[in-house]
């Protein structure tokens, strides 16, 4: 394997801007790569939590079980536990519509990015 030293003086000879923007595109394929392989894995069935980040501010930290993905994986309905539920129907911010006997509420494509999972993970 070439030294760093090594890359980077072949870098600094490519003969033009196609060359190096190849160069930088292998480079941010493998970044992204290395980056997925450190996010834990969503799937249907995991209990999280849904991250500050999101908005609106009424579903910050609720919490319950990730439901199925979009077709992406982007984004995943939410099926709140009972005391999000309670939560969300009582915070005066929200502009969901929980039904008073309604146990479990199912939040639909919730971003993947504010999902924060809170089970073990399989090893």
């Amino acid at each position: 394997m070439p030294t760093l030293a090594e890359i980077r003086a072949f870098i600094s000879e490519l003969p033009d801007v196609v060359s190096v923007a190849v160069v930088q595109e292998a480079a941010t394929d493998r970044l992204l790569q290395l980056d997925a392989d450190q996010r834990p894995v969503i799937t249907p069935g995991r209990t999280g939590r849904i991250n500050s980040t999101i908005t609106p501010a009424c579903l910050r930290l609720l919490t319950g079980t990730v439901q199925q993905p979009n077709h992406t994986g982007s984004r995943f309905d939410f099926l709140l536990d009972e005391a999000s539920t309670v939560r969300l129907r009582l915070d005066p911010r929200s502009k969901f519509r929980v039904a008073t006997g309604e146990k479990r509420y199912r939040l639909a494509r919730v971003p993947a990015s504010c999902i924060e999972l809170t089970d073990p993970t399989d090893s």
